[in-house]
């Protein structure tokens, strides 16, 4: 492995953890899935064809993430575009720099995948390099199918499950990854009842909320930058028609939290039920929408750019380049930390006052194009459905609390008729 000879500036050590969500290959995929927010980033840095981590951007970004991280842990997450687009051999050479630049730390790779590409060699590599794979895939054929087309607006189901059974023939640990949108939100049992039979022990449902900008501003992206109060244009933008609305994505999680409460509790793991029963208790919630606030999750492009959050790859909210600006500076500036501040300083009176706001915490700040009925900028446009699900889960939720105090196994929750629930203390809305 030759030496690059540009490294960027030395390492430094951030303040407290913090999580990079890599784009080694930029937002160049294989697929053309209608609802994908990431697609038109080509226009902030040319063709795809030229998207692909350099070496001497890769190692730079290998050493210095790693050495600024302040615990002994370090997650990797790949993501794209599609990063099997790469090759295995690119993930070998992340392994060896992984390896070389460790300082004794364990390391963790997480590897985000359209599943289309995934082959014999790609799971043997996966399975013997302990990465977890998410696998993308919005429910059975009806529903993925809907949006999630390759080039040619051909379905892709089939391939991706395709990809799945080579996961499983060698062993693989995945979870799944879910966007939730117009079509498969009126469906939730179906899709919860699929995931779960494909063998996804861990789901992550992800709300589809995009709005078309009126003019193309911002390199000429079509899909309207997150709320600013600042740009007008911004809190006026349309929402696109493959959107989730906000009461079916409420009932949405509603429905099957139902489902889990009364028979999957500890043997399948639902990333909002999670987080959900973490704010109940008065933890991290471990995911940045329902969180105080963020600031600890940012994004990578394919050529060392840095971005206050994958969500947030707009000019300017880009922090500078990993070549010129160690990761610890950009993650512990005073910008990026205003941005994180930003989530819980911004919330209108109406979110303040919310007998939720526990748990959801405003969600996020990229969908806060509404006004509250007072008149006031910045409510969520998925208000509605997080107010009817929070209040639904209410009861279960302090029941599973209670278990927890009294070092009993969450689980037994399923166990337990309605009646021995503790009893809720929101009203319905």
């Amino acid at each position: 492995m030759t030496q690059p000879q540009n490294l960027g500036p030395r390492p430094q050590v951030a303040e407290t953890p913090y999580h990079l969500m890599t784009k080694p290959v930029g937002s160049k995929c294989n697929l053309d899935c209608s609802y994908c927010f990431y697609l038109e980033k080509e226009r902030l840095y040319g063709e795809p064809a030229s998207m692909r981590m350099k070496p001497e951007v890769l190692e730079s970004y290998i050493r210095d993430y790693i050495a600024s991280q302040p615990g002994p842990h370090v997650s990797f997450a790949w993501q794209g575009g599609e990063p099997t687009l790469l090759g295995v051999e690119f993930f070998r050479t992340v392994v060896a720099l992984q390896s070389r630049y460790s300082l004794g730390k364990r390391i963790e790779n997480a590897f985000q995948t359209n599943g289309v590409l995934l082959d014999d060699e790609w799971a043997e590599f996966l399975v013997q390099q302990r990465f977890l794979v998410g696998l993308s895939i919005d429910g059975p054929a009806h529903l993925h199918d809907a949006y999630r087309v390759d080039k040619g607006g051909k379905p892709t189901f089939d391939r991706v499950l395709a990809g799945l059974q080579v996961l499983k023939k060698h062993g693989v640990e995945f979870n799944t990854l879910t966007t939730v949108h117009r079509k498969n939100s009126a469906h939730p049992l179906e899709v919860y009842r699929f995931l779960r039979e494909i063998g996804s022990g861990y789901i992550q449902f992800i709300p589809i909320v995009e709005r078309s900008a009126r003019n193309q501003n911002e390199r000429d992206l079509w899909l309207a930058a997150p709320p600013d109060d600042a740009d007008p244009e911004s809190l006026d933008a349309q929402v696109t028609p493959w959107s989730v609305r906000p009461r079916e994505y409420g009932n949405f999680l509603c429905r099957i939290f139902d489902e889990w409460v009364q028979r999957d509790v500890g043997k399948v793991f639902v990333q909002q039920f999670d987080a959900a029963l973490a704010n109940w208790l008065g933890r991290p919630a471990g995911i940045c929408v329902f969180s105080e606030n963020c600031g600890r999750n940012l994004a990578i492009e394919h050529n060392g750019d840095v971005y206050s959050c994958d969500h947030y790859v707009y000019p300017r909210y880009r922090l500078g380049n990993l070549l010129n600006a160690s990761l610890a500076a950009m993650v512990d500036s005073p910008q990026q930390q205003a941005f994180g501040l930003s989530k819980s300083g911004t919330l209108p009176r109406y979110c303040r006052e919310c007998p939720v706001k526990f748990a959801c915490h405003g969600e996020c700040p990229k969908h806060r194009f509404l006004r509250t009925p007072s008149g006031e900028a910045g409510l969520n446009y998925l208000c509605a459905g997080y107010k009817a699900f929070f209040t639904h889960i209410d009861s279960p939720m302090r029941t599973m609390g209670m278990l927890i105090a009294t070092r009993q196994p969450p689980a037994k929750i399923t166990q337990m008729p309605r009646t021995q629930w503790v009893p809720s203390r929101l009203r319905s809305f």
